[in-house]
């Protein structure tokens, strides 16, 4: 059995999709961590996909915590040198949890064909080699934007609401991780989440943003900067992520070695 994280985003849509097609339906089990608050879109995204794979898409959640609000709330703790807390409780620990009770032979992951996500794969395989990781859109050389070609113009299903608002990736509405240009866009788009996320830092006397609490921020900064997320998948604790691996350039020209990597 083949392991696919499936987030709700585009490239993992389209990586399980390639998994689903190369193993067969049979030997792939896709999962899904719910947060509540994930956009309400994000279940029309997985029926469709479950149409498009014909299999149903696993949900597991947390069991002591809901979102991150909750984890803010129970923790008292927001983000810090070590990362977030919610995406160890949310995710991390629930995948640790079943890779502990399933057995597989391999797990997909939707990093896309760039030398940043190569990079980050090289170094998720020298961190990870028990996961077996398997990165079907380097492989194929698929980047994000021809991943939401196969999935609007092949596989006829519209992307995620997140990324139509301009978000680069479908994460929990209030990511804890954002810069000030998120947080104006947040405040925007769902002030409720704004002013909750706003309440909750002060409760806990810590901010999302170094050094400025949200009900502080500027309305006007960092709204000319590019909005730029980490994409917080399953596994947002690679080491080195951001240092060029010296293998890099060969990979990125020639994928398939990855596998051997």
């Amino acid at each position: 059995m083949i392991i696919a994280w499936w987030s709700a985003g585009i490239t993992s849509a389209v990586a399980t999709k390639l998994a689903i097609d190369k193993y067969g339906k049979d030997n792939v089990l896709p999962i899904y961590f719910h947060i509540d608050s994930a956009h309400k879109d994000n279940a029309r995204f997985k029926e469709q996909c479950e149409e498009w794979y014909k299999i149903p898409i696993e949900t597991y959640k947390a069991e002591k915590y809901s979102d991150q609000f909750d984890v803010i709330k129970k923790d008292r703790y927001v983000n810090g040198p070590s990362g977030a807390r919610c995406t160890l409780v949310l995710k991390k620990k629930v995948r640790q949890k079943l890779e502990k009770e399933l057995e597989y032979t391999g797990q997909v992951f939707g990093f896309e064909y760039s030398k940043k996500e190569i990079n980050r794969a090289i170094r998720f395989k020298e961190q990870y080699p028990s996961a077996l990781p398997m990165f079907p859109l380097i492989h194929h050389k698929m980047t994000k934007e021809e991943c939401l070609f196969f999935l609007e113009g092949t596989a006829n299903i519209k992307r995620p609401v997140m990324y139509e608002l301009g978000y680069g990736n479908n994460n929990c509405i209030g990511c804890v991780k954002g810069g000030k240009g998120y947080w104006n866009k947040i405040r925007e788009d769902f002030p409720d989440y704004f002013n909750k996320m706003a309440k909750a830092e002060r409760e806990v006397g810590h901010s999302c943003i170094r050094n400025t609490f949200l009900d502080e921020l500027n309305p006007e900064e960092g709204r000319k900067q590019k909005i730029i997320m980490p994409d917080c998948g399953n596994f947002c604790d690679i080491e080195f992520e951001n240092v060029e691996h010296k293998n890099l350039e060969e990979l990125f020209l020639n994928p398939n070695q990855l596998e051997l990597f």
